[in-house]
């Protein structure tokens, strides 16, 4: 089973997605904030995290940013998650070192795909 760290800040998104994943067989670690999204992440090591951008304490490009830059969390692939469609927030997730990128409202089935897509290839 998988483990996905999930940090978003809005609780209606948080628990319609951590369920709807779990449904799916992941085991769904929550965070609310850019802050304990980096605190779990390095407790937790989860297998994939799914960022959110918009994030109180730390927004989520500060917390990629630790993430990425720490030995113990910096091959953890991110998924970066926004409201935000703009070609440029897409390009400052892969500049971040983001594996990928989907915007809200979640389309699941699309996310599930990407979130297979960074398991198998960090597998290899």
């Amino acid at each position: 089973m998988s483990k996905i760290l999930l940090v978003e800040d809005n609780e209606m998104n948080r628990d319609m997605l951590s369920r709807r994943l779990t449904r799916r067989h992941y085991e769904v670690i929550l965070a609310t904030d850019g802050q304990e999204g980096v605190e779990r992440c390095r407790s937790e090591h989860p297998d994939v995290v799914l960022m959110d951008i918009s994030l109180p304490v730390l927004d989520g490009w500060q917390a990629i940013a630790l993430l990425k830059h720490d030995p113990l969390t910096q091959n953890i692939p991110i998924i970066a998650l926004t409201a935000h469609a703009l070609a440029a927030d897409r390009q400052r997730a892969f500049d971040e070192g983001c594996e990928d990128f989907d915007t809200k409202p979640v389309d699941l089935p699309r996310l599930i795909g990407k979130i297979e897509a960074v398991l198998a290839k960090s597998r290899q």
